[in-house]
């Protein structure tokens, strides 16, 4: 091998050897708290889209349950649940959300 193959020089996003390859464009978000961000905010959009959902399905069974006593009291602890459940979840990620942007 010839010393021209051993040159690399690290020079931030890009890397130096024989062929010049920062003048090309560099992929942006491949690391880094910007990325963990954007997974845990995707995360807890379906965790907190599911609550929703959760809630407007108990809804409906309490709908339909029509006074039933067994139906209405099984909808509402549904919906209790449901809400406890998004709770936990906003808690969950405003304290993961402040650690991440803690560590930037």
């Amino acid at each position: 091998m010839t010393g021209a193959t051993h040159f690399l020089a690290a020079t931030g996003s890009c890397t130096k050897t024989i062929v010049d390859t920062c003048s090309l464009p560099q992929p942006a978000g491949t690391g880094g708290p910007d990325y963990l961000n954007n997974i845990l905010t995707l995360v807890f959009a379906i965790a907190a889209s599911v609550a929703v959902l959760l809630i407007a399905i108990n809804g409906l069974r309490y709908i339909i349950a029509r006074g039933d006593p067994g139906g209405t009291a099984s909808a509402k602890d549904g919906m209790l649940y449901a809400v406890v459940g998004l709770l936990v979840v906003i808690t969950a990620y405003s304290i993961v959300i402040f650690v991440v942007k803690g560590l930037s």
